[in-house]
């Protein structure tokens, strides 16, 4: 990594170390130093030196010299709110079983749901999965706050929702329903709350998973109500989600029980 810094960029190194700047767009950096040739001539010389480093076209993390050849790490919840500014999306999936102690997994993949971008990008060695839904999956959520950014993520409630359509990353579905037996009886999360989100979640598999495991928990009837009003014009499916069809046939929820070891 060159070591020559010319005066400006000296000057504009100083700032964002003092700034304590993790992550900047094009935008704010003309902000603060502003939109001048000269400013965008040294964008393009710290890039080449590697002291920013693109995220996506027009945003950057700062990584100063003392960090070293491979660069400072990054707190991977400051990256989704300087690519989604207009904050249509949340992180979730496996970030947030994590987050909330569903699983004591350390995950590779970092989620962000959102409304507008479908991709798998690399940022400082973190894999950030960029996953595309409609809007009408964006609720349930909150926002928290990292290093004076704001971050909107799923609560704990929504998260478990989106545990029950992505159970993969810590078992599969046996193990989503063992989490919600073990929140449950800790008494971790608001049941009416979470039979809410379910309802309105658009996967109706999802709605049946989560009314199943529900019932076999003994949550009272009228609690489940309206998950059980919102699959009762439903045909059959698969709880499990394999293809052979098998198994016995819960007509309540109207699912086939298909894990043999049950």
């Amino acid at each position: 990594m060159p070591k020559y810094l010319g005066p400006k960029e000296a000057e504009i190194i100083a700032r964002l170390t003092y700034e304590k700047t993790g992550i900047i767009t094009t935008r704010e950096f003309e902000q603060l130093f502003g939109s001048m040739v000269l400013t965008r001539q040294v964008i393009y010389q710290l890039k080449k030196k590697g002291i920013l480093k693109p995220v996506i076209r027009g945003i950057y993390y700062f990584s100063p010299l003392e960090a070293g050849p491979s660069g400072k790490s990054i707190n991977e919840f400051l990256v989704p709110p300087a690519l989604f500014p207009r904050g249509n999306y949340y992180v979730g999936y496996s970030t947030m079983y994590n987050y909330y102690g569903f699983t004591e997994q350390i995950f590779q993949a970092f989620y962000v749901l959102n409304t507008s971008l479908q991709r798998e990008r690399v940022i400082a060695g973190i894999s950030f999965k960029l996953l595309k839904v409609p809007p009408s999956r964006l609720y349930g959520l909150v926002k928290t706050k990292i290093r004076e950014t704001e971050v909107t993520i799923s609560d704990r409630e929504r998260t478990l929702v989106d545990l029950f359509f992505f159970p993969d990353p810590v078992g599969g579905l046996k193990k989503a329903a063992d989490i919600l037996a073990s929140q449950l009886k800790k008494n971790d999360i608001d049941i009416k709350k979470f039979v809410k989100y379910a309802v309105l979640f658009p996967n109706i598999l999802t709605r049946k998973r989560i009314g199943y495991f529900l019932e076999k928990n003994k949550v009272a009837a009228e609690i489940l109500q309206p998950l059980l009003k919102s699959v009762e014009n439903t045909s059959l499916a698969t709880l499990y989600g394999s293809k052979s069809r098998s198994g016995a046939i819960d007509k309540k929820w109207k699912a086939i029980i298909d894990d043999t070891q049950q």
